[in-house]
């Protein structure tokens, strides 16, 4: 059972590679491997399988397109599209001598998106991002203006003179069930400044903050330039995980940016087969009353509020 370890500005992922599609990747497996405690510790899992021999269900194979990006999200969901795991897994690719010339479709749950690695830096042709309604997000009962972005998996940009560095993002910031019905990436971004670069932190549905995010960088990219009155144009995207670049023209956008792979090794066969069950979780019945009704549930999380001056 062999794995890498890889990441792209610090947003990092466990590559399993299943060029034949013989694993049992269960939800419960991706949590497992993704635990900073228990497992590999990641943000999310890339598994690279041929797509001839993806999972039933799953989108048909397009002629010409051999590799196929099965991404889940820490939580073990499925997502549609990773911009940094894309990377990742070209430069996985690379490292196992199945990208001919440097540049390679490959296949997501949000299309096709070609590859190009040229030394230190990957590229990939993210696709047309589709701007949306405008929405807002809120922290703690402050609302940010921003606009829904689709890459393929839903963003909303939020462009803000706030001080990002302060802004409490250890809970997923509030959004419109309506127009958000699975759940949504968060992105909060500064303007563009005289030298087209803006700062950048997001909240990843399904996963928490995490140090970058590659299609969340576009979404924020996007929202920057149209806040600036423009809707094409290049833009430096300063994350916590490091500098990615964008490039957004009339018919699609490109997200330029270091991947680096990190580690190879194999995990034992008894942890893997222990891993396909779910861990014990905390439980609450045996609590008196007035204690439960504080506490809250959120992704296997446990808060507790209790207002002690009532008692």
């Amino acid at each position: 059972m062999q794995f890498s370890k890889g990441h792209g500005t610090e947003n990092d992922f466990v590559v399993l590679p299943d060029p034949d599609g013989a694993l049992d990747l269960t939800p419960a497996r991706v949590a497992a491997l993704c635990d900073r405690r228990r497992g590999l510790g990641a943000d999310g899992v890339l598994r690279v399988v041929r797509w001839a021999a993806l999972d039933p269900g799953g989108p048909a194979p397009q002629p010409g397109v051999e590799w196929f990006m099965d991404y889940r999200n820490a939580d073990g969901s499925i997502a549609e599209m990773c911009g940094n795991g894309v990377r990742v897994f070209a430069r996985y690719l690379e490292h196992a001598g199945w990208l001919p010339n440097g540049e390679t479709p490959v296949g997501t749950r949000a299309g096709v998106r070609t590859v190009r690695v040229a030394g230190d830096e990957i590229s990939v042709d993210m696709g047309p991002a589709a701007v949306g309604e405008p929405s807002t997000a809120s922290i703690d009962g402050d609302a940010f203006a921003g606009v829904a972005v689709d890459l393929g998996n839903p963003h909303l940009a939020c462009v803000t003179e706030a001080a990002i560095d302060g802004l409490d993002l250890t809970r997923p910031p509030g959004h419109d069930p309506a127009l958000f019905p699975h759940g949504v990436n968060v992105e909060f971004v500064s303007p563009v400044d005289a030298h087209g670069e803006v700062v950048m932190r997001v909240h990843e549905r399904g996963v928490g903050e995490t140090r970058s995010c590659g299609t969340g960088t576009v979404a924020a990219a996007v929202a920057a330039l149209r806040h600036a009155g423009r809707v094409t144009g290049a833009v430096a995207v300063h994350t916590a995980g490091g500098r990615l670049r964008v490039t957004v023209d009339e018919q699609t956008t490109i997200l330029h940016g270091p991947a680096v792979l990190v580690a190879h090794g194999e995990l034992t066969h008894e942890w893997w087969a222990s891993a396909r069950r779910e861990p014990a979780r905390l439980g609450t019945s045996g609590l008196p009353e007035p204690w439960r009704a504080g506490i809250k549930e959120d992704g296997g999380a446990l808060t507790w509020e209790h207002d002690f001056h009532d008692d």
